[in-house]
């Protein structure tokens, strides 16, 4: 009963952080793309330029669509100048999951040592869309995907739709 409301397919959209970037060599935003399309549905692609004002238009645009249950963003978690997504994504959040980040660098610490730190990863929601914020980096993408977001996704969901 427990898994009741989790779907067999998650309908997700991608969000690359980028100045730099094109779809074509979007290594990050692809990789998120050919791991979701194995068990789930990407209903959005896109990429935009490092602005919290247009971050916050785009996620707000896509949490009001039915077409979507989930959004990952990747790219503009770290440090520099340049990096807003973190604080743009956790000042929009509804509900965060604290674990996430918490462990994501963890395991990147395991993996990359002290510069795992600088990579922020935060999760959550707004409303019943799931949000996911990662670093730009296909190794910590991989990470993410692979041990955290894959894994819970479709639970995730089940329990936003309660």
């Amino acid at each position: 009963m427990h898994h009741i409301n989790d779907p067999d397919k998650v309908r997700t959209a991608i969000l690359t952080l980028s100045d730099t970037r094109t779809k074509s060599d979007d290594k990050s935003g692809q990789l998120i793309k050919t791991l979701l399309e194995i068990n789930h549905e990407i209903t959005a692609y896109k990429i935009i330029t490092d602005d919290a004002q247009l971050l916050s238009s785009v996620i707000q645009e896509w949490v009001e669509k039915s077409s979507i249950d989930a959004i990952i963003c990747n790219g503009g978690t770290g440090m520099s100048k340049r990096d807003i997504t973190y604080n743009t994504v956790a000042n929009m959040l509804e509900k965060e999951m604290h674990g996430f980040g918490e462990q994501f660098r963890q395991q990147s610490f395991t993996e990359v040592g002290t510069r795992g730190l600088l990579g922020n990863a935060i999760a959550g929601s707004i409303g019943d869309t799931a949000i996911f914020a990662l670093p730009g980096s296909s190794n910590a993408v991989s990470l993410a995907m692979n041990k955290l977001i894959l894994p819970l996704l479709p639970h995730f969901i089940g329990e936003l739709r309660k």
